[in-house]
């Protein structure tokens, strides 16, 4: 009789302890999903000078991060491996889940426009400006990473911020980058 009263109590301690973990794993990963969800974003704003990106849902704005840009900030990218992040009006032409940078949205740099430029000047105008994170060798320097400009024309988030960023916006999202 003991004994099945024992069992009793270990079948119903243990069912006990099982139900409180999936409850409590449950609520983190809602409470995880809050943090990251953020609505359809249809047009992104950098503003290189104020060293900002904003994102916009329907003409209002979401939220906005602290960025680092190029080594060489100031005018627009003419050239490969000018340090410049590029100025104009662009689109995210594809999202890439694998970037050495954590995740990578790429800037539909350089446009036809920026191809001309360049062909004038005879400059290879560049390419491979994204949107992107720290990666994991960098990761511990968070929000400090913005205190100097480090890419190579590149715009950095830290990788918590880039994932909420990525999982708003769609391949085709409007990106204007201003001086």
């Amino acid at each position: 009789m003991r004994l099945r009263q024992g069992l009793m109590w270990l079948i119903t301690a243990a069912t006990s302890l099982t139900i409180i973990s999936v409850v409590t794993l449950i609520a983190r990963r809602k409470k995880e999903e809050k943090i990251h969800r953020l609505p359809a974003i249809d047009s992104i704003l950098i503003k290189k000078k104020e060293r900002i990106l904003q994102l916009y849902a329907k003409r209002r704005l979401i939220k906005a991060y602290d960025i680092a840009l190029g080594f060489d900030p100031v005018g627009p990218k003419e050239r490969e491996g000018d340090g410049k992040t590029p100025e104009g009006s662009y689109h995210i032409a594809y999202k890439n889940p694998r970037s050495q940078f954590h995740l990578s949205l790429k800037i539909s740099y350089p446009s036809t426009k920026d191809r001309r430029n360049a062909r004038l000047k005879k400059y290879a105008p560049g390419g491979d400006i994204m949107i992107h994170g720290l990666g994991k060798d960098y990761a511990h320097l968070g929000k400090t990473h913005t205190q100097r400009d480090w890419t190579l024309g590149c715009v950095a988030v830290t990788n918590e911020e880039i994932k909420e960023i990525y999982d708003a916006v769609s391949t085709g999202t409007k990106v204007d980058i201003k001086p």
